[in-house]
């Protein structure tokens, strides 16, 4: 369905609710056995009748967003606003929940159910999931229960929720996926039964898409089984951790000119790399790995005041999971947690990628990077004595490699 059709269809659903009927969007036995709307809940207890009537999900996000008190949370696609009553047992008082909906009647439906639950910490929203109505980093966590996949452009969607979660904050959503690309008799049969696979994606073009938006350390974990290899699934992304007034995001284009004088900068300091002057900004990036790149960020300037990069060992298969690395950061910012900041997102961007070992070289006399490296799980494997002439004189460079706990074990 296009966009429109598909608000219209779920604001029909929910003038049904506001009616006073029970609503489905699947096959009444997937609805109940398949773990779709309600029965996707494990304590329902004290939420108003309309909003089990309007639940439609595919599972319990809730439930694995691990929630705290004060937090604040994002559901995208509330519907009947189910999963914002329950988000707001968790965050208590202190905390707040914003629900956001595109079908008016959807938000209507919800903010009813809000007022008869006496429920004041919620916040519901008309607009979009591809345009989000929140300014950035304003919330902890973003939830949603089976609507992204209803999205037609998923990757906007994931986007917009790395750009208004906070540093550190956290995505847990239920969502219907596929383990394989789907014929489109197996995608119909699928729709037939369950109302919301048309735009499902697979497991593997979910996590791409999540760490193209920028998220690390992403599990997709399936639940139920639909058939046609069709699923329930958890899907969990954590945004970087950074300090206050900063952000951890993939590196653009428009990033070379700051990158390469932070790099330039690294250089002339004689203790950061053989290089004297650094690459144009084809050789840099010709000569690193398109995914593992990373900028630290002033989130009002928008000035990068850092970056991590990655490049091959070796060509040959044996070395798939081993890469080399560089973290620079820009010399009016060190000693700020930014270094460190960038190489732990590294480090979960590596595993999700499958790489089981990252390594460097640093000059013996570069202590800081040393005790950077060795904070962050990186140990030191040998020294190589005299394998280089830097400015005159020969120097060692001291190995360092950090060997993943889960990939390649």
């Amino acid at each position: 369905m296009a966009s429109d059709e598909i608000i219209d269809h779920y604001s029909a659903l929910a003038r049904s609710a506001l009616h006073g009927q029970r609503i489905t969007d699947c096959d009444p036995v997937a609805f109940t056995g398949g773990g779709f709307g309600p029965a996707g809940y494990d304590d329902t207890t004290a939420l108003p009748d309309g909003a089990l009537r309007a639940s439609l999900g595919c599972g319990n996000p809730v439930a694995v967003a691990e929630l705290r008190a004060g937090e604040t949370v994002l559901d995208l696609g509330s519907g009947g606003g189910i999963d914002v009553l329950l988000s707001a047992r968790r965050v208590g008082p202190y905390g707040t929940v914003f629900g956001l909906d595109a079908s008016p009647a959807m938000v209507e439906l919800a903010r009813r159910n809000a007022e008869q639950a006496g429920v004041t910490n919620v916040r519901f929203l008309q607009g979009t999931i591809e345009a989000i109505p929140l300014p950035g980093h304003a919330v902890d966590v973003v939830i949603s229960n089976c609507v992204i996949n209803l999205s037609g452009d998923k990757a906007a969607v994931l986007a917009e929720a790395f750009r208004v979660l906070r540093p550190g904050g956290r995505f847990g959503v239920s969502d219907v996926v596929t383990t394989q690309v789907l014929d489109e008799q197996a995608r119909h049969r699928a729709e037939e039964r369950i109302g919301c696979v048309a735009g499902s994606l697979t497991v593997q073009e979910y996590r791409e898409l999540l760490v193209e938006a920028g998220f690390v350390a992403v599990t997709v974990t399936l639940t139920a089984d639909h058939g046609d290899g069709v699923h329930s699934a958890i899907v969990q992304a954590v945004k970087p951790a950074i300090g206050p007034g900063l952000e951890i995001r993939p590196m653009r284009e428009s990033d070379a000119a700051e990158v390469l004088a932070i790099y330039q900068a690294g250089l002339d300091t004689g203790q950061a790399s053989f290089e004297t002057v650094a690459p144009s900004w084809e050789g840099f990036t010709a000569s690193r790995l398109p995914r593992l790149r990373y900028v630290a960020v002033d989130t009002d300037s928008g000035e990068v005041l850092g970056w991590v990069a990655a490049s091959q060992v070796s060509a040959r298969s044996v070395y798939a999971g081993v890469v080399e690395h560089s973290v620079y950061v820009h010399p009016g910012c060190q000693a700020h947690g930014i270094g460190r900041a960038l190489l732990t997102a590294f480090v979960a961007a590596c595993e999700d990628a499958g790489v089981w070992t990252i390594q460097s070289g640093i000059f013996p006399e570069n202590t800081a990077s040393l005790a950077l490296h060795q904070a962050v799980g990186f140990r030191m494997v040998g020294t190589r004595e005299r394998v280089g002439c830097h400015h005159g004189v020969w120097r060692d460079v001291v190995m360092v490699e950090r060997r993943s706990p889960v990939v390649g074990t």
